[in-house]
């Protein structure tokens, strides 16, 4: 018996040997299995891993960022990625401690995967939560984005994120990758990367977003789909709350705080980032293109090219963006008074044939049926649809429900409507336009640029793209001709007779003899006189002796770059020139006869910030100091007695064309400003050219075509259209102190020969007293 026994207990040591042996065999294969089938994932044996360039350097694709020059950005350009990163450094504390207490606590501990959490996740399944460690998180952003829906799949995927995020904690510290993962993270409404999340939810620079912003932030990372503040903003709050009660959890912040920011709301303030949305839409339009070819002639190292929106370059340039704001903000509080002013004189009672004016309705006919096949849809449906004639001209009659513009409490706006295409590109035209754009006359830097009044409805980019007919804008280059040429003094008398410049001179076939506006006429004007009242036939009597060659070749010398016919009839502004040319070539004035070419670009970096342009000044001598001084002070005559003067009211006139509320009259200024008004026939357009001795800003305003205009000059003057523009814009450019908008003196040169102050003019100079002519006049053509 006690035999037997022996046998027994020696039998169960051996049989428990056997299931010894076989744990560890399971183990150990299990052990060499999970690491083989490391190395196979490492090898790319469950597809391509990145190698160490690639860590080094991942592949996102960044936004191309402008930048103002006083630091703020004015937007970007981007396909599908609104990205630009930011560092550890710009983060702020409550943000990386939200992201560390919600997603991975143990953060700190751990080179990339967190063996506690991916134990306790295997054993419960992932019901009390998941492994996924920060740098698991990057790894599938950077590489993978999307999860595997095939079982097998998902592992190896597993499998290779869990090998990236070891390899990227040896080639990053902690902070870079936090920073990273930041950057890398879609936030959903083109807010890629937190940079642009925190402008578009909130406004803000990332290291200004307090602690439930950024807890709410955090929370999307969750699903920024699911968890998007527009669409679902109780699911958000309720996920911001989950990360505020993380964040206690791990003592980065006491109950008291917890409880008191979960009961409050989102407090989002969308601003959405869009080509079409934001400050400065044209000025973007007109860089967009200025970048194109740049890129062209720039190629990187490599010999490729440069990508406009994924590259990630920095385009630092001239444009301030308080300036910008304050531009944009004089167009949208004067254009909507006017245009609804406008509108009052055509109603169909009063203009059956509104917004056109001296059209009969056969000409209107043939001006819409142009515009039609100069459309937007007609090129879709012509080229992209491939439809015939008939097909696209019977579409323009079909109503479709459109988004129309409209003004709305004094800002652009829109109205969901059903319109025929013809009735509303109809509609479209009844609308005023404007171009807008200031310049610092020393330097040649844009400061404001302002195409029109809404980039989404109207495109057309009416500072550099539209040139339109400059009327009496154009007489100071006359004026100027005959000062270089003449050593004319403002204060030299012509008299005020109609006058004719014959057949046939300056190849003229016929005789030249415009009126003044006025129709009145009699005794002597100084030339500081007659330009204050443009004073049309003063004007013809100075080409008629500087010729109109002379002229030209000076307006071409300050940067006009539209075709100048020399004709005697361009002394009145015939021509056809942008506002971009116009404040260039007013700017040598100020800058005594020195011409500087606009720039709006300073330089331009890669993502690195190495720096790949840097501006060349432009600059050219086209006057003398002096004879660019004695324009100056012809123009300040215009404001001093002439049609700008109402820039000094500061008393409302008793007149309708005065009225404030459709002219923000009045304006009160007292400083030195030379300036120039300008109206073509017909006021279908209506100019304003202002000066201070730093800062040169030209206004134009006008129909899309020229047969929609007012139909007298009560409104439909330069001085009531474009004008008042050029005052609200000066008006917060002088109430914002750090800008330094001179109030100063235009500086006189030392030695000037020319008499200026004509109450200190000794005796009387009368030039050309000639005798009146009878000749029949003609209509003038501007004033």
């Amino acid at each position: 018996m006690a035999k037997t026994n022996l046998k027994k207990e020696s039998a169960i040591p051996s049989g428990f040997s056997k299931y010894i042996l076989w744990f560890w065999m399971l183990f150990l294969g299990g052990v060499l299995l999970v690491i083989l089938l490391f190395l196979l994932a490492s090898w790319g044996a469950f597809g391509e891993m990145p190698d160490h360039t690639v860590l080094e350097n991942p592949k996102t694709n960044l936004a191309t960022e402008i930048i103002s020059s006083d630091g703020q950005t004015l937007g970007k350009f981007y396909f599908n990625d609104n990205r630009t990163p930011v560092g550890y450094e710009e983060l702020p504390q409550n943000l990386v401690d939200a992201l560390i207490a919600t997603e991975d606590a143990r953060f700190h501990e751990h080179a990339g995967i967190d063996a506690r959490g991916t134990l306790r996740a295997a054993v419960f399944m992932g019901k009390k939560g998941g492994a996924s460690t920060i740098s698991q998180q990057l790894a599938k952003q950077l590489f993978h984005r999307r999860e595997k829906a095939n079982i097998v799949e998902k592992l190896s995927q597993k499998l290779r994120e869990w090998i990236i995020a070891t390899r990227l904690e040896r080639q990053y510290t902690k902070e870079e990758i936090i920073a990273q993962y930041f950057n890398i993270y879609d936030f959903g409404n083109n807010a890629d990367g937190i940079r642009s999340a925190a402008a578009i939810y909130f406004d803000k620079e990332p290291k200004e977003l307090d602690l439930k912003e950024c807890a709410m932030l955090v929370g999307m990372f969750k699903n920024s789909s699911l968890y998007n503040p527009r669409r679902n903003p109780v699911g958000v709050k309720n996920r911001r709350n989950v990360v505020l009660a993380q964040m206690y959890k791990y003592e980065y912040i006491d109950e008291k705080l917890k409880d008191s920011l979960q009961s409050t709301e989102l407090d989002i303030k969308y601003t959405p980032q869009s080509h079409r949305d934001g400050i400065a839409t044209y000025f973007r339009g007109y860089l967009s293109g200025f970048m194109k070819d740049w890129i062209k002639k720039n190629p990187k190292p490599d010999g490729s090219k440069w990508s406009l929106y994924n590259d990630g370059l920095t385009i630092y340039t001239t444009i301030d963006s308080r300036m910008q704001q304050y531009a944009e903000d004089a167009v949208q509080k004067h254009m909507p008074r006017l245009q609804a002013e406008f509108f009052n004189q055509n109603t169909p009672k009063r203009n059956p044939t509104a917004p056109f004016l001296e059209l009969t309705r056969g000409a209107i006919d043939t001006l819409m049926e142009k515009s039609m096949r100069q459309s937007e849809r007609w090129r879709h449906m012509k080229y992209d649809l491939k439809k015939s004639n008939k097909e696209i001209i019977a579409s323009f009659d079909k109503p479709v429900p459109m988004s129309v513009f409209t003004w709305k409490d004094g800002k652009p706006s829109e109205i969901d409507t059903i319109m025929k295409p013809m009735d509303s590109m109809r509609y479209y035209k009844s609308f005023l336009r404007t171009g807008m754009m200031s310049m610092d006359p020393h330097t040649g830097h844009v400061k404001a640029w302002v195409g029109g009044m809404d980039y989404r409805h109207f495109q057309y980019d009416m500072v550099k793209q539209g040139k339109r007919q400059i009327g009496s804008t154009f007489k100071p280059f006359v004026y100027t001709t005959a000062i270089d040429q003449l050593h004319f003094s403002p204060c030299d008398e012509f008299p005020d007779t109609p006058f004719c410049i014959e057949a046939n001179k300056f190849g003229n076939p016929e005789e030249w003899c415009p009126k003044n506006s006025s129709n009145d006429y009699g005794g002597n004007r100084t030339l500081k006189n007659a330009l204050a009242n443009s004073v049309n036939t003063i004007t013809a009597r100075l080409i008629d002796k500087v010729g109109p060659q002379t002229v030209v070749d000076l307006a071409t010398n300050l940067g006009i770059e539209s075709d100048l016919l020399p004709t005697p009839a361009i002394a009145l502004g015939t021509p056809d020139v942008s506002v971009y040319e116009m404040v260039g070539a007013y700017s040598a004035f100020a800058n005594k006869g020195v011409y500087t070419k606009p720039v709006m670009v300073t330089s331009i970096e890669d993502k690195n910030g190495t720096l790949l342009y840097q501006f060349t000044p432009e600059t050219k001598d086209v006057l003398s100091e002096e004879t660019a001084y004695v324009t100056v002070k012809l123009l300040e005559g215009v404001t001093q007695g002439g049609s700008g003067t109402r820039l000094r009211h500061s008393y409302a006139v008793n007149k309708p064309d005065y009225k404030e509320v459709i002219t923000g009259y009045p304006y009160g200024f007292t400083n030195p400003i030379a300036g120039k008004t300008g109206t073509t026939q017909n006021q279908s357009d209506g100019w304003f050219m202002g000066m201070v001795p730093n800062l040169v800003t030209g206004v134009w305003v006008g129909g899309e075509d020229r047969a929609v205009h007012f139909r007298t000059i009560t409104y439909g003057q330069g001085a009531a259209m474009a004008l008042p523009i050029w005052a609200l814009y000066m008006k917060s450019c002088y109430a914002d102190e750090t800008l330094n908008v001179s109030k100063e003196e235009f500086e006189e040169p030392e030695n000037l020969s020319i008499v200026v102050d004509c109450s200190k003019a000794t005796g009387k100079t009368v030039i050309d007293d000639d005798d009146a002519q009878d000749d029949e006049i003609p209509d003038d053509l501007a004033f």
